[in-house]
């Protein structure tokens, strides 16, 4: 969300914010199987989730219980889970604070090119692994900017001094000092 900010403002361009939740792999939460989107769809990684054997099952409960997280995010920092086709025939700048597995940004592309119906999509990004993710997310955006990538790559918070958790209050912040009215 602060990089969202600070794009939008060097860019006098409308923000606006995309919650996407990760589905963990069961008995390690940072693993990334896949991502869920406001409207339930989601993406799994097949190639994690055949390794570990993951059940379908399981992916299905996981996503159900992060859409209600979903809700609630949207709510509180956009006061709608409807995005209207606001972005429709729009270029649209994707950002996150970096890429690690790409779950959640494989999502998010996914939901905004096939229901959200861009112009164009641009991923912006600080930070991200130079592996194969960089390869699919460059199949699905019409364009990817990474500012930084290393081979050593371990985690995004590694290239960040402060990686603190962004507060559900400083999102309402930076989206009320977008025009939305929390």
């Amino acid at each position: 969300m602060i990089i969202g900010d600070v794009i939008a403002s060097e860019l006098d361009a409308k923000l606006d914010v995309v919650v996407s939740r990760k589905i963990a792999a069961p008995y390690n939460p940072e693993l990334a199987i896949g991502a869920v989107m406001p409207d339930g769809s989601y993406f799994i990684n097949q190639e994690i989730v055949n390794t570990l054997n993951i059940p379908q099952e399981y992916m299905q409960i996981q996503a159900h219980e992060q859409v209600k997280e979903i809700d609630r995010r949207l709510m509180g920092y956009r006061v709608s889970k409807e995005y209207d086709n606001e972005i429709e025939d729009k270029i649209v700048v994707l950002v996150d604070d970096g890429i690690a597995t790409g779950a959640t940004m494989l999502a998010s592309v996914q939901w905004i090119k096939n229901k959200q119906h861009c112009k164009k999509l641009v991923i912006a990004v600080p930070v991200a692994p130079p592996h194969e993710i960089l390869d699919e997310l460059n199949q699905v955006a019409d364009e990817v900017i990474v500012l930084y990538s290393l081979l050593s790559f371990e985690a995004v918070g590694q290239f960040y001094q402060d990686f603190s958790q962004v507060s559900d209050n400083e999102v309402k912040e930076i989206m009320g000092r977008h025009g939305y009215k929390i």
